[in-house]
């Protein structure tokens, strides 16, 4: 299923007052769920046979406690994989304290087998990274901070 489609289903979901969207598109399914409590949406895409599992209480992700750093705050415009480099061993894309500018790119969110490099949406010095290497991330989690 094409990225822009399941961030526009992400999108109805959380500006829409229903709790769960599910869809099938040709073999592939995709059932979003907002949790109660939280501003995250969880979504998942599996074959069409096999079975969509319930959520567990325990297992909705906690939210990511934003610093009262003041700036701007470059949030992840999907599900995925945070990773801060191109390819394991190689030199992260931005460091702390590094002046970036609108456009540049700040890391890459592996989403069902695509890189996605996400870009500044501002300039300035880079004052947080809110988000370790390899984790998953949430749309709408918190990744940066740029002052």
């Amino acid at each position: 299923m094409d990225l822009r489609k399941l961030k526009k289903l992400i999108d109805l979901v959380q500006e829409s007052g229903i709790s769960e969207l599910e869809v099938t598109e040709g073999e592939e399914r995709v059932r979003i769920a907002k949790y109660a409590g939280t501003a995250h949406t969880a979504a998942s895409v599996l074959p069409a046979s096999a079975p969509v599992p319930a959520p567990a209480a325990a297992a909705a992700p906690a939210p990511v406690p934003v610093q009262e750093a003041p700036g701007h705050v470059v949030k992840s415009p999907m599900v995925g994989t945070f990773y801060r480099s191109a390819a394991p061993g190689e030199k992260p894309f931005v460091e702390l304290g590094q002046v970036v500018e609108s456009g540049q790119t700040l890391c890459i969110i592996e989403a069902m087998k695509l890189m996605n490099e996400i870009e500044s949406d501002a300039s300035g010095t880079l004052k947080a990274i809110l988000v370790e290497n390899g984790q998953p991330v949430e749309f709408g989690q918190p990744l940066f901070v740029i002052e």
